[in-house]
C-alpha cells in the first residue's frame, strides 16, 4: 500500500528529474515548440514542492490534487493545464483514502490519462505526451519499471511522427525527425515513479511488483 509520503516523494523525484533535464527538454522544444517546455516545468515543479512542503497533505489523492492545482496556476502554455489535469484527475480518482494499492493507482492514472486525452483532443500517434503516457500506464499492470521503460520507448518513437496536435502540428512535415518534449517529460514522470517505488522496498527494481 502507498501512503501520502510515497506520493510526496514521487513529486519530489519528478521535480529533481525536471531540474536535471530542463535544458534538454527546452532543447527538444526549440525546433517544434516555443523553447520553454523545460523552464515552464521547472518553475511548476519548484512550486509543487513548495506547496507540498507548506500544506503537507495526509492522503495520496490530496497530494496529487494539490500538485495538479499548483501546476495549473504556475505553468504557462499547454503544459500546466495538461499536467495539472493528469494529476488532479488521478488524485480525485484516489479519493480520501489514507493508503492506496498499486492497482488503485494504476486505475487512477488511467483515468488521468483519459482526462488529458479529452482536454487536448489527442490520441496516441499524434506526437504528444500521450505517446509516452498511454503505453507507460498500460504497463503498470506488469511493473513500475516496465511502465517507465514503455514510456521512454514511446517518447523515442515520436521522432519519426508528424505532429497532429499542439504547437508542433503547425509545422506539418517539418515536425518529423524531432522527439516530442511533452512525451519526453511524461516519461520522466513515470521513471520517477518507478525509482521511488524501487527505493520504498515494495518496488520492482528487478521487474517484479
Amino acid at each position: 500500500m502507498r501512503d501520502a509520503d510515497f506520493f510526496q516523494r514521487w513529486m519530489a523525484a519528478v521535480a529533481a528529474s525536471v531540474e536535471r533535464e530542463a535544458d534538454h527538454l527546452t532543447e527538444l522544444d526549440s525546433p517544434i515548440g516555443d523553447a520553454d517546455h523545460g523552464s515552464n516545468l521547472l518553475r511548476g515543479f519548484h512550486a509543487v514542492r513548495a506547496a507540498l512542503d507548506t500544506e503537507a497533505p495526509t492522503a495520496p489523492g490530496a497530494v496529487l490534487q494539490l500538485a495538479g492545482r499548483t501546476l495549473i496556476s504556475t505553468v504557462g502554455g499547454a503544459s500546466g493545464p495538461l499536467y495539472g489535469t493528469l494529476l488532479r484527475r488521478t488524485g480525485k480518482e484516489l479519493g480520501d483514502a489514507a493508503e492506496v494499492s498499486d492497482d488503485a493507482l494504476r486505475e487512477a492514472l488511467n483515468a488521468g490519462v483519459g482526462a488529458v486525452a479529452q482536454l487536448g483532443g489527442a490520441a496516441p500517434g499524434d506526437k504528444t505526451m500521450l505517446d509516452a503516457l498511454v503505453p507507460g500506464v498500460a504497463e503498470l499492470g506488469t511493473s513500475y519499471r516496465a511502465a517507465a521503460d514503455a514510456a521512454d520507448a514511446g517518447a523515442r518513437a515520436t521522432v519519426p511522427m508528424q505532429a497532429r496536435k499542439g504547437r508542433a502540428s503547425y509545422l506539418g512535415e517539418r515536425s518529423i525527425g524531432h522527439q516530442d518534449p511533452g512525451a519526453t517529460s511524461s516519461a520522466l514522470v513515470l521513471a520517477a515513479l518507478a525509482d521511488v517505488a524501487a527505493a520504498s522496498g515494495g518496488g520492482d527494481a528487478d521487474g517484479t511488483r
